[in-house]
């Protein structure tokens, strides 16, 4: 079988910056701004970062080059990938799994993008004191109208860019709102660590204390980086299907994992010096978790005073963070129906909206009028994170690595990768695909699974 040729009637990235720009806001979204910051503050800080980079920069890094690599040797998204080297029933749901994926996150990812959307509208408007009491957050996700109405507006702007195209659409946002974006996290960063008593905060941020260390801490680390780099949603499948041949994936993924880092860090720096210098550190505002964004961060920039201004930049970098991850799941999606159903761009994005509306609408009404309904004792958005996240992303990236040591081989994967790479790290990349990788999924499928029934606790 011959490695996939040019398509010269895709659309590509003008240029690796471009590429690098699109995958790195599609991996800097709410899980770094959001849920690294609350899993560092968690599990022992420091202690926490340590491993986190680690995996980076190893097991990561294996992830991102491999669904990259298979994007641009056959030029398909993930269904189209996984097709181009097999017609078995295996290649088939490898394929599916991966591009279902998207279309389950986008859809109550939206509704999160709603929420963030309301708060930066209230901050412009001058709500900060209203948002920062006990009962704003909880009275808004109640009322049905208002949180699907958020959540059509946000849906609305990320698919307009879907429409407009790669290069003009997704790329060019991209590269507005990225540079945006790390100028803003710098400015509530410094904000923060300037607070009375945020040193504290610095100190555990990037000290570690290896008391704090457990086997959880790393079952942790594993889970968050999997989900930041945007690994098994199809996006890095389809992104790589776009790159042309001459683009080094070796050096466009090492700028893909700095971003990343960066970003992660510098939400840590924005946050936990402001919940040590709000709280003094204590081990309850450490572990709110969901809530520190939406409850306790509001109360941080109230108390501190120049809350407004400091709440509209806060909130218009998570905006930008949650809408460029957006437009990579969702355009990885309408790249499926694309290559798939041999359907029109205006077509495939008319259609994945209406599925983001139909099952995101679900998510948006669970905490209202479809609040009595739950699922294994979840509401919807909770049902459809745990089911996408912690159950079908590491199936799909098992079933990345299984096609790549059965069917494609290692030969060929260095073949595409040394066409424009030097592939420095190959040794760290062959060791993770043949030994570590699929043992480190099962774990992560295997204690998400066993948190959610309360056999174990994370």
């Amino acid at each position: 079988m011959e490695q996939g040729k040019e398509n010269k009637g895709r659309a590509n990235f003008s240029s690796r910056i471009g590429y690098v720009m699109a995958a790195a806001g599609s991996a800097v979204g709410l899980g770094n701004i959001w849920r690294f910051p609350y899993l560092a503050a968690k599990y022992g800080g420091g202690t926490f970062l340590v491993i986190y980079l680690i995996l980076v920069y190893t097991f990561g890094y294996t992830m991102i080059m491999s669904e990259t690599t298979l994007g641009r040797m056959t030029h398909k998204s993930p269904v189209g990938a996984f097709k181009f080297f097999g017609n078995t029933f295996g290649h088939k749901f490898g394929g599916w799994i991966n591009a279902i994926i998207p279309m389950i996150i986008v859809s109550y990812y939206s509704v999160i993008g709603g929420w963030v959307l309301k708060y930066l509208v209230g901050y412009i408007t001058g709500a900060s004191k209203i948002m920062a009491t006990d009962t704003y957050f909880s009275n808004f996700i109640s009322q049905s109208v208002p949180t699907e109405v958020y959540f059509i507006l946000f849906t609305a702007v990320t698919m307009l860019i879907i429409l407009i195209g790669v290069q003009n659409g997704i790329e060019r946002i991209s590269k507005i709102g990225m540079p945006v974006l790390i100028i803003l996290g710098i400015f509530v960063a410094i904000y923060s660590m300037t607070r009375p008593g945020a040193i504290a905060g610095i100190k555990y941020f990037f000290i570690p204390n290896f008391d704090n260390f457990s086997w959880m801490t790393v079952v942790a680390a594993m889970g968050q980086m999997f989900y930041s780099l945007s690994i098994a949603m199809g996006i890095l499948y389809t992104f790589g299907s776009y790159m042309k041949k001459d683009m080094d994936i070796e050096k466009a993924t090492s700028q893909v994992e700095f971003f990343d880092t960066a970003v992660a860090v510098l939400a840590g720096l924005m946050i936990i010096p402001a919940v040590f210098a709000f709280s003094g550190g204590t081990p309850k505002a450490l572990q709110v978790g969901p809530s520190l964004m939406f409850i306790t961060i509001p109360k941080v920039f109230a108390s501190m005073g120049l809350g407004t201004p400091a709440g509209i930049a806060f909130f218009l970098l998570v905006f930008i963070a949650a809408l460029t991850s957006a437009i990579a799941l969702a355009e990885s999606a309408v790249s499926t129906f694309e290559d798939e159903a041999g359907m029109s761009r205006k077509a495939s994005t008319v259609l994945v909206s209406v599925i983001i509306v139909g099952l995101g609408t679900l998510s948006s009404l669970g905490y209202s009028v479809l609040g009595s309904i739950k699922i294994l004792g979840m509401d919807f958005l909770d049902f459809f994170d745990f089911i996408s996240n912690s159950v079908m992303m590491p199936i799909a990236a098992i079933a990345t690595c299984v096609l790549i040591l059965r069917s494609v081989t290692l030969n060929r994967i260095e073949e595409e990768i040394k066409i424009s790479s030097e592939f420095k790290r190959q040794k760290i990349y062959n060791l993770f695909i043949k030994y570590f990788c699929i043992a480190f999924l099962a774990i992560i499928l295997i204690s998400s699974v066993l948190n959610v029934f309360g056999i174990i606790k994370m």
